[in-house]
């Protein structure tokens, strides 16, 4: 299920399951239930859209990400429910001198170089987020 969710951000597709139980989604993919831990689940395509929760502008980068520092990274709470994190599109300054919590995104994703930690040796699949309007 990893390399398909990964996949699919390239095409443009957010993937997710719907729980048959309780009618929520999970986001990144994954075999049970986040709200009620059904396994009872059935992939869908979410929309993609949601709201930044918070923020954070990373300057000391982990092991592997010193080239690609400053960043910015959301946690961002989709229409359809779930929190998912990944980086936000936007200049780290621009970051530092406005709040862009609550602001409006949608997802999309960037092939990066590999690392030694990221299970895909050949490239890196890494989600972000684009402010809208």
């Amino acid at each position: 299920m990893f390399m398909e969710f990964f996949n699919s951000l390239l095409e443009g597709k957010l993937l997710g399951m719907k729980c048959k139980d309780c009618g929520s989604y999970t986001c990144p993919p994954k075999h049970t239930c986040n709200s009620c831990s059904s396994r009872n689940l059935e992939k869908t395509i979410l929309s993609g859209k949601g709201t930044v929760k918070t923020y954070t502008i990373t300057y000391v980068a982990p092991m592997g990400y010193e080239k690609e520092v400053p960043y910015v990274v959301a946690l961002v709470e989709l229409d359809e429910g779930p929190w998912i994190i990944g980086r936000l599109d936007v200049d780290p300054k621009i970051a530092e001198e406005n709040d862009l919590t609550d602001k409006r995104v949608s997802i999309f994703a960037k092939e990066m170089p590999s690392e030694m930690f990221y299970p895909m040796k050949e490239k890196r699949i890494v989600p972000y987020f684009r402010i809208e309007g």
